[in-house]
């Protein structure tokens, strides 16, 4: 900058630019350039680059490019890979240098620009992203679902084992009911659980359970292009704040509804920042945003994937892979099944015959042991072996009254241990184990004793056993006393 000023300097005191160029001992040429620009330009290139030892592949490269569209992104042509493939496969006698330029050249005619895009009020973005979590001391992969409100930034998020059709439909549920409104619009991704088929004119062939969710609620869903994850800009970038932020270090929850509990807290807390740009808080913007959303319908959507299926030989319902028990009584009949997130459903006609907890496994097995008592019953010499009974973590006291009856009555007291197990089916464990304690304890030792005694518990009065169903018991005769005694008592007599 100095050598500029003096010779600028120089030549408008009267020096000629020859002059100044033999004084400075500089080229007559970048003294032009100093008078031409009052500060240094920079290098400024005024022609394409000629390369003519690579103009003729330029199409092979051209080709190679466009190919690898269609291959993972790690298994993409490098520079280097190019120029070595040119040189062995077509003979090409020019540098890596030439190679590399042309290909970096090349991707950045090709990246795309993105207009600035304004975001009225009431509108929504919903996506799923993934991360590691701890849940019940298991390392697993949580998938949570995200719905951002673009205007005021406002976000909602849920985590779930699988980012299922119902995980889908049942982050909506709760993201709704978080705001208490529905949002005018909804812009997704092309997610096959939303989406069952793309139709040639572009519009979108809805899967079953999302378009029944979308009647219930009334909103219109709008879809971005397939594979451009930037049309919905806001909740992608959501995506991965939340990770960076709600989830590290790695969450450690002991159950799915503690885990979304604290997510759903983080949400609250987040509408107290004032973000980058923005003179108002995330709360003072959400209230544009709520006013201009709708109202809640009367009830919320059911959530669930409905499904039909047969009980088998087993008293097995099979759903997504895994089989789930139903008591033997509707084995070989049809059957139907809900699919919740956490839960599955098993009714027949208009009853509700099981509920289990939802399995994600593979190929699995899911059994709830009270349904297979009335056959064991039957059946008794399957007791020790029964798969259903095997992993049935009972309380020590029942294992007390098996071994009482079998001692008593042998293959009969197997059969009226099972009878005990079976009042599960009309009363729970709490009250049936503080049955079993009593009767142990009162050496009551039978299955009429110990019914009575949940029943009194569940009724809340005082037990009363009829001893003559037991005459195996000890008993105490007491004599009546006559009143005759009392009246010599009280005259003074000795009886």
């Amino acid at each position: 900058m100095d050598l500029y000023r003096k010779v600028r300097l120089a030549c408008a005191e009267g020096m000629s630019q020859r002059e100044a160029a033999r004084h400075f001992n500089i080229s007559r040429d970048s003294v032009a350039k100093m008078m031409a620009f009052s500060v240094p330009p920079g290098y400024r290139r005024t022609a394409p680059v000629k390369r003519p030892k690579l103009d003729g592949f330029t199409g092979i490269i051209d080709g190679w490019l466009e190919g690898d569209r269609a291959v993972h992104r790690k298994q993409r042509h490098t520079a280097k890979r190019v120029f070595e493939r040119l040189r062995d496969e077509h003979g090409f006698s020019g540098g890596y240098t030439i190679v590399k330029d042309y290909m970096r050249e090349r991707e950045r005619r090709g990246r795309e620009m993105f207009v600035p895009l304004a975001h009225p009020p009431g509108h929504a973005q919903a996506d799923f992203g993934e991360a590691v979590v701890v849940i019940g001391g298991v390392e697993q992969k949580a998938h949570f679902f995200v719905l951002d409100l673009p205007h005021s930034d406002a976000c909602f998020m849920r985590a779930y084992p699988a980012a299922t059709a119902e995980a889908w439909v049942d982050g909506h549920v709760h993201a709704f009911a978080f705001f208490g409104k529905v949002p005018v619009s909804v812009l997704y991704d092309n997610d096959r659980c939303l989406v069952a088929k793309i139709l040639p004119d572009g519009t979108r062939q809805r899967a079953t359970l999302f378009s029944g969710f979308l009647s219930h609620y009334v909103f219109h869903d709008r879809y971005g292009r397939p594979g451009k994850g930037n049309d919905k800009g806001n909740v992608e970038g959501l995506v991965g704040y939340s990770r960076r932020n709600f989830m590290v270090p790695v969450p450690r929850f002991a159950s799915w509804d503690a885990f979304n509990a604290y997510l759903e807290e983080q949400c609250r807390r987040r509408q107290a920042d004032v973000l980058r740009g923005q003179s108002e808080t995330i709360g003072q913007r959400l209230a544009r945003d709520l006013a201009a959303m709708a109202d809640l319908p009367a009830a919320p959507f059911d959530a669930c994937d409905q499904a039909t299926g047969r009980v088998s030989s087993q008293a097995l319902v099979r759903y997504k892979t895994n089989d789930y028990s139903v008591p033997v009584a509707y084995g070989h009949r049809d059957v139907w099944i809900r699919g919740y997130v956490d839960a599955v459903v098993i009714g027949c006609g208009g009853e509700v015959i099981a509920r289990h907890p939802r399995c994600y496994d593979r190929e699995d097995m899911v059994f709830d042991p009270v349904h297979y008592l009335p056959l064991i019953e039957r059946k008794i010499n399957a007791l020790d072996q029964a798969a259903p009974l095997a992993a049935w973590d009972l309380p020590p006291e029942f294992a007390t009254l098996r071994r009482l009856m079998e001692a008593r009555m042998t293959k009969a007291g197997r059969r009226e241990y099972v009878q005990v197990l079976r009042l599960l089916e009309t009363f729970d464990i709490d009250d049936l184990h503080a049955a079993v304690k009593t009767a142990l304890h009162l050496g009551a030792v039978g299955f009429d004793a110990v019914k009575h005694l949940v029943l009194c518990r569940v009724e809340k009065r005082p037990p009363k056993l009829d001893l003559d169903v037991y005459p195996y018991l000890p008993q105490a005769h007491v004599g009546t006393t006559s009143a005759a005694s009392y009246m010599s008592l009280l005259s003074g007599d000795v009886a």
